[in-house]
């Protein structure tokens, strides 16, 4: 599971998604989603299963409009790859004690105008 949140520290309520792939099950969908409390709820939930969280507001407020349960839209694939294969980049390093790689910038791989799918 990946979990992503909006980075606003300084604003009253920040975002929170969390999104869960398994291979052979399609796209990652979103188990996950709130505001405020929730969102600091779904952070702390994340951090105490060692679940990593990147910081990205543009595509937090895309990935908010995704019902739960439902699969991320395919103008998300390509920025959710990049991140799961950094997430594996990171795994790695971790077992092999070298540095772990730069996070890629999620905000150039969004698309300019990234449909939902939402009605």
């Amino acid at each position: 599971m990946t979990m992503h949140r909006d980075g606003a520290s300084k604003r009253p309520l920040q975002s929170a998604v969390a999104l869960a792939y398994q291979d052979g099950k399609g796209a990652p969908k979103v188990v996950a989603k709130g505001r405020g409390l929730v969102a600091e709820q779904i952070i702390a939930v994340a951090a105490e299963a060692g679940v990593y969280v990147h910081e990205s507001k543009e595509l937090v407020s895309l990935l908010m409009d995704i019902d739960l349960d439902r699969q991320i839209p395919p103008a998300l694939y390509r920025v959710i790859a990049e991140l799961l294969a950094w997430l594996y980049h990171i795994e790695a390093a971790k077992k092999s004690g070298t540095a772990p790689p730069p996070a890629p910038d999620t905000e150039a791989a969004l698309p300019p105008s990234t449909p939902t799918g939402k009605p």
